[in-house]
């Protein structure tokens, strides 16, 4: 008994028999108070910094639901009107800062609904093509259609993919030009390059055989884009942008960037259209839909809230320090004289 005791008991070392020097702060009022007001002013000047820059970031909304008859697009929010299209006029009183990002809004829509967010091949939407003909059960109900054909790209995501299309012009002395849209490199470097490719088959639609484009789709994926080539199949990037739920039920989309010709400086100021091919419905599920225009800074996009919550929090440890200088200062020193 007394050997396996030996056998078992720890190397006679510094570190198994937690002998090493250690450090460990003696936290005074001469320490805790000082370092208290120093973060606490640390955090408000971040807080301006970031208030002040947000504030500085321009941002302009359209709803075009279409929900009441004033709205110009309120004819077309009938889902039975095929193929309609809307112009909504806006003004921009200065210079709309470039580069200007353009985005798309959906208000009231649960991507985050569990069985919605795995409602997906991955294996399919890698390029396998066993999975072409045999989708993942996660798909269902868009596994098969009627004619228990394949649907490719399967599932509830792609099957929901927002189809409205627009097109921005400037009134210039009574005629529309046309600004144009940058559509390359809006999704995320990881969707594009690793999560999502394209099956090994040329030319793309021959790898389609068999299958059935989703239901809601005006198109297979073979043929979103038909101004590039490139730009089709599972790595179309309005298609990727779709494909990366979002975690709250009102989100919004990147669509396009304003960066090229004579709105590289970004958006004159002037009054402009917005034409819209209304395709998508969303009153069904009381959802609004929205246009997004808005530039970046340094911080990214505008959020006013980050910079609140710096202030706030360093206005909280200013007062916390004034706090324990008067406790500190009433019950301690008295005892040291």
């Amino acid at each position: 008994m007394v050997n396996e005791e030996l056998a078992n008991r720890p190397d006679n070392t510094a570190f198994t028999q937690q002998r090493l020097p250690a450090w460990q702060p003696m936290l005074s009022a001469g320490i805790v108070i000082p370092g208290f007001l120093l973060i606490g002013l640390a955090f408000i000047g971040i807080g301006v910094a970031l208030f002040i820059t947000s504030q500085s970031i321009q941002v302009l909304e359209l709803d075009y639901t279409g929900e009441q008859p004033p709205s110009p697009c309120y004819k077309c929010s009938d889902p039975t009107v095929k193929n309609c299209v809307c112009n909504l006029e806006f003004s921009i009183t200065t210079l709309f800062k470039g580069p200007v990002f353009f985005y798309y809004g959906l208000s009231n829509y649960f991507q985050n609904y569990r069985k919605y967010g795995v409602s997906k091949d991955d294996e399919q939407l890698y390029g396998d093509l066993d999975n072409f003909k045999s989708p993942s059960e996660y798909c269902a109900p868009y596994q098969y259609d009627s004619n228990d054909k394949p649907i490719v790209p399967c599932g509830s995501i792609a099957n929901s993919m927002f189809n409205d299309t627009f097109k921005l012009y400037q009134r210039v002395n009574g005629t529309k030009k046309l600004v144009p849209f940058d559509g390359k490199g809006i999704a995320w470097w990881t969707d594009y390059n690793i999560k999502y490719r394209n099956p090994s088959v040329s030319p793309l639609k021959n790898a389609f055989n068999g299958t059935v484009k989703p239901l809601m789709w005006p198109k297979p994926a073979y043929e979103l884009d038909p101004n590039d080539p490139a730009n089709n199949g599972f790595i179309n990037q309005d298609f990727l942008v779709w494909m990366r739920t979002a975690a709250l039920p009102d989100f919004r989309k990147l669509y396009r960037r304003i960066t090229e010709g004579d709105y590289a400086e970004g958006l004159p100021a002037g009054t402009y259209v917005l034409e819209i091919a209304y395709n998508y419905p969303v009153l069904s599920f009381e959802g609004r839909k929205k246009v997004v225009l808005s530039n970046v800074s340094w911080m990214g996009g505008k959020n006013e809230f980050l910079g609140i919550a710096y202030l706030v929090i360093g206005s909280l440890c200013i007062v916390m320090s004034i706090v324990m200088l008067i406790v500190y200062a009433k019950f301690k020193f008295p005892e040291e004289e």
